[in-house]
Order: structure tokens, then C-alpha cells, then sequence
């Protein structure tokens, strides 16, 4: 059991953040912020596949239109990314918009501040504090010397007392970086500076392949310190793969438990049935599984009911055919064709 760290709680719609919550998983649309019917079909694919939060970009007021449909169009709560125009941030409330992101100095002077301070008050609405390594200030770059995990913590703490001048506490933080030692640096920092909900993320994090690396890495050696409440995985892809490597890092960290937990030997020469496309078919068919248990797929009988005893339920494979045991305990010998389904069968009298 992780030791989750201590944080206030904030509500983005329906959905809690922080205060020992679950731990939710965000994704980003993609199209350009005119394209409103491009936003909300691909909204709607994000929500299908698990997306809990989903944030678009909101440049100008024009943007706020898309925002709107988007919203209409979705269940999830929906985040409006705004950077520079404060009245953006206003529209977004306006047009029934969940959270806001934003850098409170970014949008000018105190009375701008204020006004969406007070506005997000009057609805209820969250701010994230969202800085990374791109948008520190001169004078922090200036007396650090470059990105560091303290500048990184004293821009984020610097708007948040932005805000808090205003009397406004539902903020939720992200120190996001592209490397991912100084990200994780940052997120230490800060968890002990506030006790505000924190967003996790590797920003620019890459492709997909290594993208997926540095934000396992790094959102998951946090989660496993109890720090994070809220996850991004930043992926040069299609944003739904976002979603399930997000919930595969709750999983390998052992926060999410409601799915199987698949156990798998990597192969030698003892193997004699073709355990890679066979791992792969037990994977995918347990997909959408919400059963709490380890299944084992192992490639042969050294690896199988011994090594893998503590499985619920699992298969070592012989010469073309397979053991399907339960717990250490051989249950009975079947044909290496009919080993997923045979498998399968015994999860479901589980």
C-alpha cells in the first residue's frame, strides 16, 4: 500500500482532485481549436477509452465556441488552456468550462487576476498552475542559471500566491519537464513547499515508444512516493494512446487493481509453443476485465506452477500443448489451440 501524500481537495465538475481522491488520468485534444466538430468527435473517442479530464486549447475567443460544444458534447470534466488573454479565461467560465489552466502572471495585472480569480470563485471552478521548463520567468532563469527543479518550484509558488492575494485556494499545480530528473526533483520539492494537488506529467516527452519510457519513469517513480494526483502522459500519437499508457502506469505501480495483474516469462530456449502472440492474445482478451487478479503465462513447467505458484490462475506451455494451473495446482493438460480459451474460461469462475 502506498503511502499517498497529504493534499486539499479540489472538484473539476464532477470529478474530485486531490484530498486522497482516486487518481484520475488526462489526455489533450489535438485539432485546431477553430475545427469544433474535429474537437468533439475526438473528445468523444478520448472519453471511450477512459479519459477522466479532457483539457483543448483556448487562444482566443473564438476558441470558446469549440470549448462550449466541447462540453456539451461530453460527460468528462473539460479544461480550457489559456495563456496570455485573461478574457479567454472569462469566456471559458462563461461557457460552463470545468477547470481553467493558466500561469496567473502571464495575464497582466493584478485586476485581471482578480477578475478570473473571482469568476472561477462564483462557479466553483479550479485553476492549475501549469509551469515547465519553457515558461520561466527572466529573473528566476536569470538567478539560477538555467531550468532547475528550485526555479521550477519558486515559479509555481509565485503564482500561486498570485492567487492567493485574491483569496483563492482551488488551485492545482504541474512543474512539468522534458527531463525527466529534474521533473522528478521539482515534484519533490513542491509536494513538501504546499499541500495543493499536483498534476503529474513529463512534458515533450517524445514518440510514443520513448514518450511512454520518460513518463513511466518519471509519473511513476512519484506515484510510488504517494505524490500525484492527476496524471498527463505528453506523447508525440494520437491522444488515446495517452489513455491507456496512463492507466497502465497505475497499474504497474499497483494503484489501479481493479484488472488483471499478467505475469509473463520472457522466453528461452525451453520454450516450445509460441508464448509472445500467446501472452499478447491474453492480454488483449482481458482488457476490459475489472477482476483483481494475477494471471501467469509462462513458457514452460520450470516457469509455470513453480515460479508462478502465487498466480490465481495461469498456463505453462509444454510441446504444443499447455498446463493450465490454479494457484501452483495443475488443473489439466490442454491443446496449445485452445489454450486461450480454456484459460478464459477458468478466469470467468473466478
Amino acid at each position: 500500500m502506498i503511502d499517498r501524500r497529504n493534499s486539499r481537495k479540489v472538484t473539476a465538475g464532477n470529478v474530485p482532485i486531490g484530498g486522497g481522491s482516486k487518481i484520475t488520468v488526462q489526455s489533450m485534444l489535438n485539432i485546431p481549436a477553430e475545427d469544433a466538430d474535429g474537437n468533439v468527435r475526438q473528445a468523444l473517442e478520448l472519453e471511450r477509452a477512459g479519459c477522466e479530464i479532457v483539457r483543448l486549447t483556448v487562444p482566443n475567443t473564438e476558441a470558446v465556441k469549440t470549448l462550449y460544444a466541447v462540453k456539451n458534447a461530453v460527460s468528462i470534466p473539460v479544461v480550457a488552456d489559456i495563456h496570455f488573454d485573461y478574457k479567454c479565461a472569462l469566456e471559458s467560465v462563461a461557457a460552463g468550462v470545468d477547470k481553467i489552466r493558466i500561469n496567473p502572471g502571464n495575464i497582466g495585472s493584478d485586476d485581471r487576476i482578480k477578475a478570473v480569480a473571482d469568476a472561477c470563485r462564483q462557479h466553483n471552478i479550479p485553476i492549475r498552475i501549469g509551469v515547465n521548463s519553457g515558461s520561466l520567468e527572466k529573473d528566476i532563469l536569470a538567478k539560477y542559471g538555467t531550468v532547475t527543479p528550485e526555479g521550477l518550484c519558486e515559479s509555481a509558488i509565485r503564482h500561486a500566491s498570485l492567487l492567493e492575494k485574491f483569496d483563492f485556494n482551488d488551485i492545482v499545480i504541474s512543474i512539468k519537464s522534458s527531463n525527466v530528473q529534474t521533473m522528478v526533483k521539482a515534484y519533490r520539492l513542491v509536494a513538501e513547499m504546499c499541500d495543493y494537488p499536483l498534476h503529474l506529467g513529463v512534458t515533450e516527452a517524445g514518440t510514443k515508444r520513448m514518450g511512454m519510457l520518460k513518463s513511466a519513469a518519471g509519473i511513476g517513480s512519484l506515484l510510488l512516493d504517494g505524490i500525484g494526483d492527476t496524471i498527463r502522459v505528453s506523447l508525440t500519437a494520437d491522444p488515446v494512446s495517452e489513455i491507456a499508457a496512463g492507466f497502465d502506469i497505475l497499474k504497474a505501480v499497483g494503484i489501479k487493481t481493479d484488472c488483471p495483474r499478467i505475469v509473463s516469462c520472457p522466453t528461452c530456449g525451453r520454450t516450445k509453443i509460441d508464448l509472445i502472440s500467446l501472452a499478447e492474445e491474453v492480454e488483449r482478451r482481458l482488457s476490459t476485465c475489472t477482476k483483481p487478479i494475477t494471471v501467469a503465462v509462462m513458457g514452460c513447467v520450470v516457469n509455470g506452477p513453480g515460479e508462478a505458484k502465487e498466480a490465481d490462475i495461469g498456463v505453462a506451455g509444454g510441446d504444443g500443448v499447455g498446463l493450465i494451473f490454479k494457484h501452483g495446482e495443475v488443473l489439466r493438460k490442454v491443446k496449445e489451440e485452445n489454450i486461450v480459451e480454456e484459460l478464459l474460461k477458468e478466469i470467468d469462475t473466478l
